[in-house]
């Protein structure tokens, strides 16, 4: 299985629009984050996970040329917004594409991006294949995925397990029942916005103390805002099996 980090930022990225904060005129690439998504690549298939607004651009620095699949964790735009731009695979593929997710997402998409969806499309609207997600456990192409439920604030939310692999984003609340589909993970991905608390998302502090509790070999932070800190500072302070993923970052297990 491998891992690429697509996109490692909260829905405004790094560096914020007209901020002069040391995180957003850091010189470091791995203080420069696009908007959160993740390409899962396992069995010869590759699947995405959520597809924000920076998705073309994620699609060409990654030299990515096919998915499989695209899953949704929730609806927010910068996790759906760069819907659109599947037209690309489409193309090359005389095929849609396949999206898994909620039915309360997929009504979204609907609405949203209606355009793609109605009986007399728009000639070179998206196309698209919705799939939604009503068990726990699915299988897309012979590829086996638990959902782990969550809550980002009052919002349902899904995460996705892949054989010893767990992604989490945007989570602020996770139950005892749904923790125990990650017990046995060797490397969680977890979303941890900033130091302080924040009402819809899981601050540093919260995301290390499930980080703990799940024990996996290697945590990956992401879903980062530029209130978390620089880079390399916020590294210096976290367990040794913790790390702060950024853009580009491809771990191969």
């Amino acid at each position: 299985m491998k891992v690429t980090f697509l996109g490692t930022g909260t829905s405004q990225g790094v560096p914020v629009i007209a901020c002069k904060c040391d995180v957003c005129l850091s010189g470091n690439h791995k203080d420069k984050r696009l908007r959160t998504s993740a390409l899962i690549e396992v069995d010869g298939k590759r699947f995405l996970i959520d597809i924000g607004p920076d998705f073309r651009q994620q699609m060409l620095s990654a030299g990515v040329d096919n998915i499989d699949a695209v899953l949704l964790t929730h609806e927010h735009h910068d996790h759906v917004g760069g819907l659109d731009d599947v037209r690309a695979f489409n193309f090359i593929n005389k095929a849609p594409v396949d999206f898994y997710a909620d039915i309360r997402v997929l009504e979204y998409l609907q609405s949203t991006f209606s355009y793609a969806f109605g009986e007399n499309k728009y000639p070179g609207a998206p196309n698209i294949n919705l799939h939604e997600i009503d068990d726990d456990i699915f299988t897309i192409d012979d590829v086996r995925f638990t959902r782990i439920k969550g809550f980002h604030y009052r919002l349902p939310i899904s995460g996705f397990r892949v054989g010893d692999f767990a992604y989490l984003t945007d989570f602020n609340y996770i139950s005892d029942e749904e923790k125990e589909k990650l017990f046995g993970v060797k490397y969680l991905v977890i979303n941890a916005l900033r130091k302080q608390k924040h009402i819809s998302h899981f601050s540093l502090p919260e995301s290390l103390k499930l980080i703990k509790e799940i024990s996996p070999k290697k945590a990956y932070l992401t879903h980062l805002s530029h209130q978390m800190g620089l880079h390399d500072e916020v590294s210096k302070i976290l367990p040794d099996n913790v790390e702060i993923a950024y853009d580009g970052l491809v771990i191969d297990f």
